[in-house]
C-alpha cells in the first residue's frame, strides 16, 4: 500500500459467505490497535481470538440485524480500518447514532484512512436519517484531534472513565457530538 488513493472505504455486510476471512481481517486490525496500546474497550492479554470473537459474536450478529454499519478501509482486498455506526438508539432518538471502534491498523496509519472512515460514516449516517452523531474517545489521544479538525464539538470530560490496555491506569473520555444537518 503506497497511499490513500489506493483504499477504497466500503459498507461491510458480513456475507456469510465470506466472514471467516473478513473477520480475520477485522480482527487483526482490533488485535494490533489493543496491543499498540489504543483505549477500545479491551484489556491485555488479548488475543486473535479474543478480536475474531468481538467481530463474530457481537458486531456481525448487528451488522445482520441491521443496528450497527460497519466501515471498512480496503487496499488489495486488505482490510486496514474499520468504524462503526451504532444505530439501536431508543425509539426517541430516532435522528441519532453513536460513533464506534475508528481503528487503523498501525502500519497504515498517517495516511488519510481516519479521516476517510469518518466522512464517510458521515455520509452513511445521513442516507440512514441519523443527523446527530455522538462519540467518546480517550482525552489527549490523537483522534480527539481528528475529531474536532472535522467538526465535532467537545461536550466535556469524564475522568477515570476507563482502564487503559494494560489494565492498570485509568484514562479520562471526552464525550463530544457532531450535528450534520
Amino acid at each position: 500500500m503506497t497511499g490513500p488513493d489506493q483504499i477504497r472505504i466500503e459498507c461491510w455486510r458480513a456475507d456469510p459467505s465470506r466472514l471467516d476471512e473478513e473477520i480475520g481481517m477485522l480482527g487483526g486490525v482490533l488485535h494490533a490497535c489493543v496491543h499498540g496500546g489504543a483505549g477500545v474497550s479491551f484489556v491485555l492479554p488479548f488475543s486473535q481470538g479474543d478480536a475474531d470473537a468481538f467481530w463474530r459474536d457481537r458486531i456481525a450478529p448487528a451488522v445482520q440485524a441491521g443496528t450497527c454499519r460497519v466501515l471498512v478501509a480496503r487496499s488489495a482486498g486488505r482490510i486496514f480500518g474499520t468504524v462503526q455506526l451504532d444505530l439501536a438508539t431508543p425509539p426517541n432518538q430516532p435522528h441519532r447514532a453513536e460513533v464506534r471502534k475508528l481503528l487503523v491498523h498501525p502500519e497504515a496509519r498517517r495516511r488519510g484512512i481516519a479521516k476517510a472512515l469518518m466522512l464517510a460514516l458521515e455520509e452513511d449516517a445521513r442516507k440512514n436519517g441519523r443527523t446527530l452523531l455522538t462519540l467518546d474517545t480517550v482525552t489527549g489521544d490523537p483522534a480527539e484531534g481528528l475529531y474536532l479538525s472535522i467538526g465535532y464539538v467537545k461536550v466535556g470530560v469524564i475522568p477515570r472513565y476507563a482502564l487503559r490496555p494494560n489494565a492498570i491506569e485509568w484514562d479520562a473520555t471526552t464525550i463530544m457530538y457532531k450535528d450534520l444537518l
